[in-house]
């Protein structure tokens, strides 16, 4: 495997100005061997013109964040990271490579997760180029290898948790989605490293039940949210028919035998569970009747 060898070129400001006096002197010294009438000195400085020329295809700009790799005669030379204006053998082959931080979402994956539902899933990733030789060689198209695989563990991670949790403390796709993002990330770094890609963040951007089963699912958690919300009201209705039967006997406003108290329990509760207003019978006649 290819590693990243940074290579540091001379400064093309330098070799500019030595090009540029070089093309202005080759051509009074051209005429003065045509004025000598020596040939051969004519064909030398001619020479000397176009190589002049060639050697200025050395010259290459780095721009900040973005790197070049370099290639002589298919072997891999060096990459260029520092930003300005550089000059190298003319002959080398020069590939830009971005290392500026890039992002992008997947498309909506449809996927079972770990109880078999059908569930649509999508994530977006975060990630730059950090081993440009690595991107360049031993990956064919590298971009495409990033998203083809941040799907492909996107997949694997979705039918690895359930989308609701069943039990508690079960880890799920809905309610933990600081300790899911962290496993996508990693998941995803594992299989990009050998493209010299760093995945900076990962995070789920969308999440939904499949439409064949989002009706069914949904009334599953309205009436998961209906009982956590009576137990709440039977809870507190049970304190406060507590707390009423414990003052009406510290202060002996009234006694009330076993019978009497079941009543009053029965009413209250009545009141106090009740998802309609309750309207009040008035009783006219003695307690007992």
């Amino acid at each position: 495997m290819l590693r990243e060898r940074e290579l540091k070129p001379v400064s093309g400001g330098m070799m500019l100005a030595l090009l540029t006096l070089i093309t202005v002197l080759v051509p009074v010294a051209f005429a003065a061997a045509v004025r000598a009438d020596s040939v051969w000195g004519a064909i030398g400085w001619a020479l000397a013109w176009l190589l002049n020329f060639l050697v200025m295809n050395g010259l290459f700009v780095v721009n900040p964040n973005e790197a070049k790799v370099i290639q002589l005669f298919g072997n891999y030379v060096g990459t260029v990271k520092d930003p300005g204006f550089k000059w190298i053998n003319p002959f080398c082959t020069k590939h830009k490579v971005s290392q500026r931080v890039r992002n992008f979402e997947t498309p909506k994956l449809k996927v079972n997760d770990h109880v078999g539902n059908p569930v649509e899933i999508a994530a977006v990733v975060v990630w730059k180029v950090v081993e440009t030789a690595e991107a360049l060689f031993e990956i064919d198209n590298y971009e495409n290898f990033v998203h083809v695989q941040s799907e492909a563990a996107l997949r694997n991670m979705a039918t690895s948790y359930p989308y609701d949790a069943h039990a508690e403390g079960e880890m799920a796709l809905r309610s933990h989605t600081a300790e899911i993002a962290g496993q996508l990330k990693n998941e995803i770094q594992d299989r990009l490293t050998q493209a010299g890609v760093e995945v900076i963040e990962a995070r789920i951007s969308h999440l939904a039940y499949a439409p064949e089963i989002a009706g069914a699912m949904l009334r599953r958690q309205q009436a998961s949210a209906i009982v956590a919300a009576r137990q709440k009201i039977v809870e507190g209705a049970v304190g406060m028919v507590e707390m009423a039967l414990d003052q009406l006997a510290k202060k002996n406003v009234v006694t009330l035998d076993d019978e009497r108290k079941a009543a009053m329990v029965s009413n209250l509760l009545v009141v106090l569970c009740s998802d309609q207003h309750t309207q009040p019978v008035v009783n006219t006649g003695t307690l007992y009747q």
